[in-house]
């Protein structure tokens, strides 16, 4: 029978008796049952974090109050989480959808282990949460080492809101750095898909959240490279050579940025910008129709409410620029060999000259399977031409970028096609661009879906751009992941191009000291007057 101190408010909408010593109600007051004598209590009145909630918070993820707040009362769990997570989620992305998922996490668990990026940045969750964790271990608290040793991170944005906090876990430089799982909530997400995420906005009620955070539970940590990048130039006579995000605001500049004055890439008479990536860097046609659809969005952002709505607006801004009849519409200094001359290295200190067809006005530098929402655009080379052409099969943690070329839109087009793909240029460990002296006055970069607008010095040959390998972060991959890791026996072996991984840093580069540190600013800040409605 029930029975209570107190005459219940309500009854219980449902009531679940496990064998042992588990009995569960989705009512909110207090009670107890009593079954042949046997006495249980429910363990939480569902009040954690100062908010009432419909039910118990699935105990499996849970993270109590004192772990994130050191002057919080500590209480005693009685079961440790398998699967502790803290969730980030961008409330302006996927329209409402952030802000409607934001509620959802927040009633399934303790809501100050949900985190809208827009009130808080996750540097300063994570600081604060890592500090904690070692007094905590400190006073011979096992559950804060428990829970630090099985943490699991969850971000739900676009692929710019994932660069986000990968850069941040990639700063704090961690004993023991958390897996990150992505929830596709932007209009490419690319990064989800890559590791079985989906590429569709997910739903936002209960049982979808829910389901989300099973395959969390059960996902498979999985490492991928992370790639720097700088960028060099004298400093110009007239103007300006800083980037130019979408309508002039720092939108993409968490991603690229200018060195500060202490850095050790700083060098005097130039400007030095740098930042980091996970899934590409692109150059040319694909960065200018970003771009223009970055800065239509912020101008009228009504219009940019769903997923269907922004990728067909995508595509109608690459037919309004004439990408599709690049040869009739654009001059010929728009293509990426007249624009810059490009290096890249194979084998570790041996730079050599990577020939770029004169008709490819864009050049993609590939990390991860997917692309421009799920594209794969080096495709799986055939054994003959993998051969004859020293290429192996795509892996995201091999030290090693695909770079490919795109002639126009069109040729874009033929990635939807069974077995499509780019111009196939090469595989590099470095990569580097060489601009040559007044061949334009700008071009256009992206970054994980980040566009901006570079502004190039038309009297300076020396704009250099250089793309090295830096390290690896853990993701969660689910069984649908299409990444394949070179560590995992049940994809192809490949070529023994691994060898001597540490080599492939030249000792007497005039860069290598600034590598250390992958963020573009310190701990991966955005600048605190960035919208990050129009962070992807």
């Amino acid at each position: 029978m029930v029975c209570g101190s107190r005459s219940l408010p309500r009854p219980p909408r449902l009531l679940r008796l496990e064998q042992g010593a588990k009995a569960e109600s989705s009512g909110s007051p207090p009670f107890t049952l009593e079954i042949s004598g046997n006495s249980f209590s429910r363990w939480s009145s569902g009040m954690e974090g100062g908010s009432p909630k419909e039910g118990l918070p699935l105990r499996d993820f849970y993270i109590p109050d004192y772990i994130f707040m050191p002057e919080s009362e500590k209480k005693d769990v009685p079961k440790k989480p398998t699967c502790p997570v803290i969730v980030f989620i961008n409330s302006k992305s996927g329209g409402q959808l952030g802000g409607d998922l934001i509620k959802t996490y927040r009633e399934l668990l303790n809501r100050v282990q949900v985190f809208d990026l827009g009130e808080e940045a996750p540097d300063k969750v994570l600081h604060r949460l890592y500090a904690n964790f070692e007094k905590l271990k400190s006073d011979g608290d096992g559950l804060a080492e428990h829970i630090e040793r099985t943490l699991r991170l969850i971000v739900a944005g676009g692929d710019g809101t994932a660069g986000w906090l990968l850069g941040v876990v990639s700063d704090l430089k961690l004993a023991q750095p958390p897996p990150i799982a992505t929830v596709p909530l932007g209009t490419g997400n690319n990064l989800p898909f890559s590791f079985g995420w989906g590429k569709k906005n997910p739903g936002t009620n209960r049982q979808s959240v829910k389901y989300f955070l099973d395959q969390v539970k059960k996902a498979k940590e999985m490492q991928i490279d992370s790639w720097h990048i700088v960028m060099r130039m004298k400093d110009p006579k007239e103007g300006t050579c800083d980037p130019i995000a979408p309508l002039e605001l720092p939108h993409s500049l968490h991603a690229f940025h200018r060195v500060s004055r202490s850095d050790s890439l700083n060098m005097e008479g130039y400007h030095t910008f740098r930042g980091g990536f996970w899934n590409y860097f692109s150059m040319g046609m694909d960065a200018q129709v970003s771009y223009a659809f970055h800065s239509e969005r912020k101008l009228h952002p009504e219009k940019f409410k769903n997923q269907i709505i922004n990728q067909t607006t995508y595509a109608k801004l690459g037919a309004t620029q004439g990408w599709f009849f690049a040869s009739l519409f654009h001059p010929s200094s728009r293509n990426i060999a007249q624009l810059a001359n490009v290096k890249i290295m194979r084998r570790p200190g041996h730079w050599e000259d990577l020939r770029i067809p004169r008709s490819i006005r864009s050049i993609v530098c590939l990390n991860l399977p997917s692309f421009s929402g799920g594209l794969n655009p080096w495709g799986t080379p055939n054994q003959k031409k993998a051969r004859d052409r020293d290429l192996t099969s795509p892996y995201v943690d091999d030290g090693l970028l695909e770079v490919v070329g795109f002639r126009d839109a069109w040729h874009g087009l033929v990635l939807l096609a069974p077995n499509g793909h780019g111009t196939r240029l090469a595989q590099a460990r470095r990569i580097r661009f060489e601009f040559h002296k007044g061949a334009a006055d700008h071009t256009f970069m992206r970054i994980d879906g980040e566009p901006w607008k570079q502004p190039l010095p038309v009297d300076d040959n020396t704009v250099v751009v250089e793309i090295s390998h830096l390290g690896q972060v853990k993701m969660l991959a689910t069984h649908n992941c299409i990444s394949k890791s070179i560590n995992d026996p049940s994809t192809p072996s490949s070529a023994s191009h691994r060898d001597d991984e540490d080599s492939n840093l030249d000792s007497e580069d005039e860069w290598e000291g600034g590598r250390s540190k992958f963020g573009a600013a310190e701990t991966f800040k955005i600048p605190e007057d960035t919208d990050i409605a129009h962070l992807s």
